[in-house]
C-alpha cells in the first residue's frame, strides 16, 4: 500500500496537537507540584499515559490508512506525533521558565544537578567542564525540551510501531492458516 504523505502530516499534526494539549495540562501539575508535592505525584502518574495515547493515536491513524501499517510508517508517524506535541508544550515551558518560575529556578536546579554529579567521583576534566557550564536561558530550556521530547518520540515510537505492524502480520498468518488466502 502506498504511503499518503499528506494524510501522514495532517494526522500527525492533529494528534500531536491533542497530545501537546495533554502534555500542557500535565505540565500544569508539574508547575504546581513545585509547591505542592501531591500535585507532582499526579504529574508522574499521568506520565505513562503518554505512551498509551501515542498507541491509541497511531492505531487510529493506522485505520485511517486502510487498516495496515508498516513498522517504518508507524514509527515515522510516532516521531512526528511527538514533534508536534513538543512544539505545543514548548510554549508553556517557555512561559514557565520566563514568567512563572523564580529567577534563580534554572540556576539552582543546575547547581543541584552538578553537585549530584560531582558526588559520583567523576573525572577531573568532567568536573571542570561542569563548573564552566553556563546557565541556560528560558528559550534554551524550551528548545531543549523540544529536542528531549523528539528523542523520546524516536525511542518510544519503536514499541508502538512494532505492536501495530505485528498485529497486521498476525492477522495475515491466521488468515493464511484458516482460509489459504495469498495476500
Amino acid at each position: 500500500m502506498e504511503e499518503n504523505k499528506s494524510l501522514l502530516l495532517k494526522s500527525a499534526m492533529f494528534y500531536g496537537l491533542l497530545l501537546g494539549i495533554f502534555w500542557a495540562i500535565k505540565y500544569v501539575f508539574f508547575i504546581l507540584g513545585t509547591t505542592v508535592l501531591s500535585l507532582m505525584i499526579v504529574y508522574w502518574i499521568l506520565t505513562p499515559l503518554t505512551l498509551a495515547l501515542a498507541y491509541i493515536f497511531t492505531n487510529t491513524y493506522k485505520f485511517l490508512t486502510g487498516g495496515r501499517i508498516s513498522f517504518f510508517h508507524g514509527w515515522q508517524f510516532g516521531v512526528l506525533l511527538y514533534f508536534f506535541a513538543a512544539l505545543i508544550v514548548s510554549l508553556e515551558h517557555y512561559v514557565f521558565y520566563r514568567h512563572i518560575a523564580s529567577p534563580d529556578f534554572i540556576s539552582s536546579s543546575m547547581d543541584q544537578a552538578v553537585s549530584l554529579m560531582k558526588d559520583w567521583n567523576l573525572d577531573a576534566h568532567v568536573e571542570e567542564a561542569l563548573d564552566k557550564m553556563a546557565t541556560p536561558t528560558p528559550i534554551q530550556m524550551a528548545i531543549q525540551g523540544i529536542f528531549n521530547n523528539v528523542f523520546y518520540g524516536f525511542i518510544l515510537s519503536i514499541p508502538v510501531a512494532a505492536l501495530l505492524c505485528r498485529t497486521d502480520s498476525t492477522r495475515l498468518i491466521n488468515r493464511n492458516k484458516q482460509g489459504g488466502e495469498n495476500l
